[in-house]
């Protein structure tokens, strides 16, 4: 992937990097198709102009004057496994002294694998974000998702790195107790956050008509969770 108009920049944000003030990279491009994702402008980059993005290393030069604010760097998307240069990036941001967060939906364990093979190259905290039960990947245009989640998971776990386990609560039960249940066995005792669902900008404007999830929606998920011993937060 070029390296050129590659990321859309937040400066700061309060709320990506647990604990931290951090700067986010929003990485164009995505190996999925969730109709419910709210950032299809970098899911499909081609719908978005080249001015909404900018480069990795500008991003650079600018975290690097401000040290004194950010306590990390958030590498998100899109999905950022997609950049061929992203053992290189995150040897560079943690020379500058940042910790590195990576959010990804697991389908690349094989880059994992490569960032977790040195420390410079490995993510200080990594959210993996779970859509719904393997088996129903298909409808999000995933190719053997099943086996490339379960090894992502496994690698995160070896690998002792801090992590979190990400679900969206969708509107009218579209995720399912039995979604939680086939999920589970990938979730550690990392932490497990359910968010809700928000319509608005979704990539399949369909989504955009359903009503938003409600409390009830992540608290039933959440009960589930718990039922099978797994850690819920949020």
């Amino acid at each position: 992937m070029d390296v050129k108009n590659l990321v859309v920049f937040r400066k700061t944000s309060l709320v990506d990097y647990p604990g931290k003030v951090a700067a986010v990279l929003f990485f164009r491009g995505c190996n999925l198709r969730c109709p419910w994702c709210q950032n299809h402008e970098l899911a499909l980059a081609s719908n978005a102009p080249d001015q909404a993005f900018t480069s990795p290393d500008e991003v650079l030069r600018h975290i690097e004057k401000r040290r004194a604010v950010l306590g990390g760097v958030v590498l998100s998307g899109g999905e950022p496994t997609l950049y061929h240069e992203l053992p290189a990036l995150i040897t560079r941001i943690k020379a500058l002294g940042f910790p590195v967060k990576l959010d990804t939906n697991g389908m690349a364990p094989h880059v994992l694998e490569t960032l977790f093979w040195q420390k410079e190259t490995t993510p200080d905290y990594i959210a993996l974000d779970l859509k719904l039960a393997p088996v129903r990947y298909a409808m999000l245009g995933a190719k053997n998702p099943t086996a490339r989640l379960k090894e992502s998971a496994a690698l995160i776990h070896a690998a002792g790195v801090d992590h979190e386990f990400r679900s969206l609560a969708l509107p009218r039960g579209f995720f399912t107790d039995n979604d939680i249940e086939a999920l589970a066995p990938l979730v550690d005792d990392a932490p497990w956050f359910f968010r809700l669902f928000q319509p608005g900008n979704c990539l399949d404007p369909m989504w955009n008509e359903f009503p938003a999830a409600q409390e009830e929606d992540s608290a039933r998920l959440a009960k589930k969770a718990k039922q099978l011993g797994k850690r819920v937060s949020g």
